[in-house]
């Protein structure tokens, strides 16, 4: 038996961010619960040099719709970046999983040998759809959504394993 393109990515996405958006909640009614300002949370970092919980978001984000852009061959749209609350934090993912339903399986699927060119501060790398996929979007996108839990799990929101997995099926 084979897996799609489409359910290999997609699917997967979505869960993430939307685990991620039970691990925001959680931190949101922490902060109320201890009358801690949200912003010890949003601005939170692991290390000095490690960016912080927002910006784990933007990436995981950004990572999720730039993945179904380009697997299904079409423009991503661009996000600002402004966002600070945790409610604007929750409507970012929201418009990334709202953007990624839009895509229809016969979008994605076939798209294994699509040429990919990320261009980064770096240089350019070049992908083929399913090593972008399995080699750059799902290990970054993992990182990110990894990184964001332990920054508010290292400060103090109680979360385990299944607030990150999400509803196992």
């Amino acid at each position: 038996m084979s897996i799609s393109m489409y359910q290999a990515s997609l699917p997967v996405l979505i869960r993430g961010l939307t685990n991620l958006q039970v691990v925001l909640g959680k931190a949101e009614a922490h902060a109320a619960a201890k009358q801690i300002e949200p912003s010890v949370f949003t601005s939170g970092r692991l290390a000095p040099d490690m960016l912080p919980l927002t910006r784990q978001v933007y990436i995981a984000s950004d990572t999720a719709k730039g993945c179904a852009a380009r697997l299904a061959g079409v423009e991503a749209p661009k996000y600002e970046d402004f966002e600070q609350t945790f409610e604007e934090l929750h409507a970012r993912l929201q418009k990334t999983i709202d953007y990624l339903k839009e895509f229809k399986p016969a979008q994605i699927d076939g798209s294994e040998e699509h040429e990919i060119t990320l261009k980064m501060r770096t240089g350019p790398i070049e992908f083929t759809g399913l090593s972008y996929l399995l080699g750059f979007v799902l290990p970054n996108f993992f990182f990110h959504i990894t990184t964001a839990y332990d920054i508010l799990r290292h400060n103090g929101v109680e979360l385990g394993k299944l607030d990150y997995l999400g509803g196992i099926k």
